[in-house]
């Protein structure tokens, strides 16, 4: 069996150490768990610094969303209600049109004709403007379900060429606008053979 060298008895004469020596290493002990504890101290500091200042950073940027959040929606409601505004402004001169035409007590039918067709074209002039466009297919035109209605489908005579599911007459047209379908325009297609 081994002896095993006890701290206490661990000096540099092999003798037990002196209650100096003893008092001069629980006072290095002190000192270095105080360098230890100032060192926590000090991180926990930098570390509780760093958190505020994190803390900080999340309120502004929590209230630059909801900045951002509150001008979008703003800007939102300002462009639906300009967008309305632009689009009643470029028919005024169509009711001006129309206005003017009423106020003609002993027009000629060529008169109010020619007056009307001028109307329709500034009407469909402030549509196009406004990215309202028309949906108006050719005959024989291939029937689009998703811009088009079918009204009925129509049997062809055996000499026609027509394909089936074309469109045979337009009853109605349709409008889209950017690319949406206001109103599919009503339409008669060739039945198959």
């Amino acid at each position: 069996m081994t002896e095993a060298t006890h701290p206490a008895q661990d000096n540099t004469f092999g003798g037990k150490p002196t209650a100096e020596e003893l008092e001069a290493a629980l006072a290095a002990n002190e000192a270095d768990a105080l360098t230890a504890q100032t060192n926590l101290q000090a991180e926990v500091s930098v570390l509780q610094a760093k958190n505020a200042e994190l803390g900080e950073q999340y309120l502004r940027a929590q209230a630059d969303v909801q900045n951002i959040r509150r001008r979008a929606e703003e800007d939102m409601a300002k462009a639906r209600k300009f967008a309305v505004e632009s689009f009643a402004e470029s028919l005024l001169p169509v009711t001006d049109s129309l206005e003017a035409g009423l106020a003609i007590v002993d027009a000629t039918p060529e008169q109010i004709r020619e007056g009307a067709e001028a109307t329709l074209r500034q009407l469909k002039s402030a549509l196009e403007r406004n990215k309202v466009v028309e949906i108006n297919p050719a005959p024989a035109a291939k029937f689009d379900p998703h811009q088009h209605q079918a009204i009925s489908m129509v049997p062809l005579p055996p000499e026609s060429t027509q394909e089936a599911n074309t469109v045979v007459a337009v009853l109605q047209k349709g409008y889209t606008i950017a690319d949406r379908v206001l109103r599919p325009a009503l339409v008669t297609v060739a039945a198959p053979k």
